[in-house]
């Protein structure tokens, strides 16, 4: 699916683009998610497995705006890609009233209202969708992403203990969560 570009206005006054990434995107994208996943724990790989070609990466993004059960958008800001989301529709009829959800943003774009922003555009988007429930797991001590799904109107349904091993052993929960649109 293509997002249809959209500008808007950040809390410190920046002006900011939604829109589809393309192939020409690859190489940014590519930084962007190895920059994502130095930042924090939080993000389920790390730096060094984001190792993708940029060849591959262009062929991903292609693949991502060609389907019609997926979306991905970015946010620019000044040229340089912020953050990103993605909705995945289901493609089943038993499921199709379910959709999931993910969200990442470079650090020095955290608190400028650009993941509620995405939230709510991708929540539109599913209800356009014939989409009644939004699902999304977090990584157990995520207190900011915990607080804005919150916000957003997403509840905890569950957990999956030990669903994520860092380097050094320790093993953290992913919390799963439901928004009913």
């Amino acid at each position: 699916m293509i997002y249809s570009e959209k500008g808007v206005t950040l809390r410190d006054g920046r002006a900011a683009v939604f829109r589809s990434p393309t192939a020409a995107d690859a190489a940014a994208m590519m930084a962007y998610l190895r920059t994502c996943a130095e930042e924090t724990d939080f993000i389920p790989h790390y730096p060094e497995e984001c190792d993708e070609t940029e060849e591959q990466e262009a062929r991903f993004l292609e693949g991502v705006n060609e389907s019609p059960y997926g979306l991905m958008v970015v946010c620019v800001v000044g040229g340089e890609i912020a953050g990103n989301c993605q909705l995945n529709l289901n493609r089943r009829i038993k499921r199709r009233h379910r959709a999931s959800v993910a969200i990442a943003l470079k650090r020095a774009f955290w608190g400028l209202g650009i993941g509620t922003m995405m939230l709510q555009e991708l929540a539109a988007i599913a209800r356009r969708q014939g989409v009644t429930q939004l699902e999304l797991d977090y990584v157990e001590g995520n207190a900011r992403a915990r607080r804005l799904y919150e916000k957003a109107g997403f509840v905890q349904t569950g957990e999956k203990p030990n669903a994520i091993r860092l380097k050094d052993g320790t093993m953290l929960r992913e919390i799963s969560m439901v928004m009913y649109l």
